[in-house]
């Protein structure tokens, strides 16, 4: 068995390199700047990834300390228009990678994914993190999906017209605020309709429950982690795990420290057998064909274990010592993915 090919669900390399000098060609020679580039993928067997469109806040507000641990207030709403101009602007810059550097191409079919796959050819999965770059009235989503979106995530952890997103908090529970609007439910049934990934990650309990109730799609949760083991407002409650599961879906595991660390302290570390732990955790309580990488590279503070995109494999040792088998890590690295997106394309 090969580790590679691998499917991640989540980065923000893209907003990385939105402003950087020289893009294009850090992204083919190698950077230091970000934990994915075009050598480092090479390295890690990383066949394709969901490369994450996001708008900044235009302004962050500090984290606040509680009696038990901390939480981050939700930044206010960016404007519709500003959202669109980013959006745009990132595209275009996807879109340039594409054309310019060899082995890379975007991924828009399930015959785009699986020729990735077999070859050494990495595929870039367009995703939205947050739609606020879409209209609300839907408008320009169509121009959207020809772009090659082909993921949406209707919230980050802010308003917008679709929803409100989750706050940040530890320990908290998911259900922090209201769900979907009106607006929210036409996206998702107009992102079933085409065939794009409805994705729930930053959403609040009640807007999980929201989309599970306005689809038939899989249910997929790009990166978050398992609320058992560590009871970050982000992370999944053992009840949402199985409606993913029920449904056929995914949940995408994080490895963004604040989100794997059972402890009050923002600043916790954590090793990489925490990252298995949530893998695990997942694979035990709803089966393994429902788990899978959703790291939030050059998003997330990663542990220094794992470090960059190369630290891929390193998890998959670890898997294979905690005894899963051949068959169980192929599903987690690429198998659960393709078969999500298959059903939703």
């Amino acid at each position: 068995m090969t580790d590679a090919p691998i499917i991640d669900g989540h980065n923000d390399t893209l907003l990385r390199l939105l402003d950087a000098d020289s893009p294009i060609s850090a992204f083919e020679n190698g950077t230091q700047a970000t934990h994915i580039d075009r050598p480092s993928a090479g390295e890690a067997g990383l066949g394709a990834g969901f490369f994450a469109v996001f708008v900044l806040s235009d302004e962050e507000h500090d984290l606040v300390s509680t009696a038990d641990g901390y939480e981050h207030p939700l930044p206010d709403a960016v404007s519709h228009d500003h959202a669109r101009e980013v959006t745009y602007r990132t595209l275009e810059l996807l879109a340039r990678l594409a054309y310019d550097v060899d082995d890379f191409r975007v991924i828009r079919t399930l015959s785009d994914l699986d020729s990735c796959l077999e070859s050494d050819t990495l595929g870039a999965i367009p995703h939205l993190e947050g739609a606020a770059g879409v209209a609300p009235d839907l408008a320009n989503l169509d121009f959207l999906y020809s772009a090659g979106v082909r993921s949406i995530g209707l919230v980050w952890s802010r308003p917008n017209a679709f929803g409100e997103g989750v706050q940040s908090r530890y320990p908290g529970s998911p259900d922090t605020g209201s769900g979907l609007t009106d607006e929210g439910r036409d996206l998702v049934r107009a992102c079933e309709e085409r065939g794009i990934v409805i994705d729930c990650a930053h959403m609040t309990e009640q807007g999980f429950w929201d989309v599970a109730d306005s689809t038939d799609a899989p249910l997929v949760v790009s990166h978050s982690g398992a609320h058992e083991l560590c009871p970050h407002s982000r992370n999944l409650t053992d009840e949402q795990l199985a409606a993913v599961a029920d449904s056929g879906g995914v949940v995408g595991i994080s490895f963004h420290e604040p989100g794997l660390a059972d402890d009050p302290d923002p600043n916790a570390e954590v090793a990489v057998e925490t990252v298995v732990d949530h893998v695990e955790h997942v694979a035990e309580f709803v089966g393994v064909e429902h788990v899978v990488f959703g790291s939030d590279f050059d998003g997330a503070r990663i542990p220094d274990e794992i470090g960059n995109v190369t630290g891929l494999t390193e998890i998959l040792t670890r898997l294979r010592e905690r005894g899963f088998s051949d068959s169980d890590i192929e599903n987690v690295a690429r198998e659960n993915w393709r078969r999500v997106l298959a059903e939703t394309w």
